[in-house]
C-alpha cells in the first residue's frame, strides 16, 4: 500500500519527563506512555526509510543514522541534526493514520549509498568507516560516512567489499555503537555452514568469521563455528570493562542478585514437615561442598511437595556442582555461593540416589546422598 516505512523517531528524554509527571498507564506492572500522549507531548515522530528495514545503526559521534533493508541495495542515512532542526520546525510532510507526525524525508536524509543486494546491518570503527552485512551478496561492504569523517567526493562511497562463505545476517565490531569503538576486528555473524565444516550429521552450526579491517583490504582471519541458534545484535567489549564476580558471597540468588530468603551457611541443614497450599509438603535445606551433601539421607512421604533450598557454601573459583535426581528428571548446577530452588511432587515410592552431577574433586563420586519415597 505505501512505498516507504517508517523509522521511528523516540525523544527519550522528553519521554522521561513525561514519566515523572505521571502521565503513563500501568501494564503489568510496566509504565507505558499510550500513543495518544506520545503524539500530543512530542515525544515519537516518523519519516520514511526504504521498505522492509532491518539496521537502525547509530555512527560513534550520534551524528548519523544508517538505515538497511534487505529489499532496496542501498543505506539510507540521516542526520540526527537535521533531525532535531526538522522537529523544531515541524516540517513534517503530513501524518500517519494515528496523527503520528511524519518528517519530510528529503530534509533528513544526507545520503544514499549504493552497497550491493540485501542489506541488513551496519557497524563502525574509529576511522570514519561502516561496514554493512550484505545478505543476498554474501559480503560485507565498507564505506565512507561524510563530514566530519571524510570530506567531497570522499564521502559517502563504497571503499571495499569482502566475500562471506554464505547467508551473513548481523555483523559485530568492536564497541561500534560507543563514542569510541575500537577498529581493528569485524566479525559476521553468518546464519549457516553449507560446505564449510565436516560433515557430522544434518544439523548445521552457524558459522562466524572473524575479519581483519585495521589494513586498506578487509582479510577474512578464520571460520568458527558456533553450536548455537542464529546470532542477532551480539556485540563485542572491551574485556577491561567486565568486572565480574569470580564467586558469589555464600547465599545469593543469581537471579535477583540478593540473599535468598532461604539460604543457610554450614551446620544449618535440616528437614521440615509442613504444609504447601494445604498439601503436605517436605521442605530440605541444603548444603553441598567438597565432597558432601548434607543432609544426606531425605525420607519423604508418597505425594509430598519436595522443597529444596540447596546452597554451595563454597568460597573457591571453580567449586561447582550438580544436585542430580535422575529418576525424577532434575538436575541443578549450582556455582559457588549460589542458593537454588528445587521443587517437585514425590509421586513414585522407591529409593533414589541423588548426587554431584558436576565434576568437583577426586572424591567427587562420594558426593552423593539418598532420597527415600515412602508409600502411603
Amino acid at each position: 500500500e505505501y512505498d516507504f516505512d517508517y523509522l521511528h523517531i523516540i525523544l527519550w528524554k522528553k519521554a522521561e519527563e513525561v514519566i515523572r509527571q505521571g502521565k503513563y498507564k500501568e501494564l503489568n506492572g510496566i509504565k507505558v506512555i499510550s500513543l495518544e500522549t506520545a503524539i500530543n507531548e512530542g515525544i515519537l515522530y516518523f519519516t520514511p526509510e526504504p521498505k522492509s528495514p532491518h539496521g537502525a545503526d547509530i555512527a560513534p559521534r550520534g551524528d548519523y543514522i544508517a538505515v538497511a533493508g534487505k529489499l532496496e541495495p542501498v543505506a539510507t542515512v540521516y542526520s540526527a541534526d537535521k533531525i532535531w532542526e526538522a522537529i523544531e520546525k515541524k516540517d513534517y510532510e503530513g501524518r500517519d493514520v494515528y496523527g503520528v507526525p511524519i518528517l519530510r524525508f528529503d530534509t533528513v536524509k544526507v545520503a544514499q549509498v549504493e552497497l550491493g543486494l540485501g542489506p541488513l546491518h551496519t557497524e563502525f570503527d574509529d576511522k570514519g568507516y561502516a561496514y554493512t552485512s550484505l545478505f543476498i551478496d554474501n559480503k560485507i561492504a565498507k564505506w565512507t560516512l561524510g563530514p566530519p569523517y571524510f570530506e567531497g567526493d570522499e564521502a559517502w562511497k563504497v571503499v571495499d567489499k569482502v566475500d562471506i562463505h554464505y547467508n551473513i545476517g548481523h555483523l559485530a565490531a568492536p564497541e561500534s555503537n560507543s563514542p569510541s569503538p575500537k577498529g581493528k576486528y569485524v566479525v559476521a555473524l553468518n546464519k549457516w555452514s553449507i560446505d564449510r565444516f565436516p560433515i557430522l550429521g544434518p544439523l548445521k552450526p552457524q558459522n562466524f568469521q572473524v575479519i581483519d579491517i585495521s589494513g586498506e583490504k578487509m582479510k577474512v582471519l578464520i571460520d568458527y563455528p558456533i553450536g548455537i541458534g542464529e546470532p542477532h545484535y551480539a556485540k563485542i567489549i572491551d574485556i577491561n570493562k567486565i568486572k565480574a564476580l569470580e564467586v558469589y558471597p555464600v547465599g545469593t540468588d543469581p537471579i535477583t542478585f540478593n540473599k535468598h530468603p532461604h539460604a543457610i551457611n554450614k551446620g544449618e541443614e535440616r528437614i521440615e514437615r509442613t504444609t504447601i497450599d494445604g498439601k503436605p509438603a517436605t521442605i530440605v535445606y541444603a548444603t553441598l561442598i567438597r565432597s558432601t551433601i548434607t543432609p544426606d539421607i531425605i525420607r519423604v512421604k508418597q505425594g509430598d511437595i519436595v522443597r529444596i533450598y540447596a546452597t554451595n557454601v563454597e568460597t573457591t573459583p571453580d567449586a561447582t556442582h550438580g544436585f542430580s535426581i535422575c529418576e525424577y528428571n532434575i538436575n541443578a548446577s549450582l556455582e559457588p555461593g549460589e542458593t537454588a530452588t528445587i521443587e517437585f511432587v514425590a509421586d513414585k515410592p522407591g529409593v533414589y540416589a541423588f548426587y554431584c552431577s558436576e565434576f568437583c574433586s577426586p572424591l567427587h563420586l562420594e558426593m552423593a546422598g539418598w532420597l527415600i519415597v515412602e508409600p502411603t
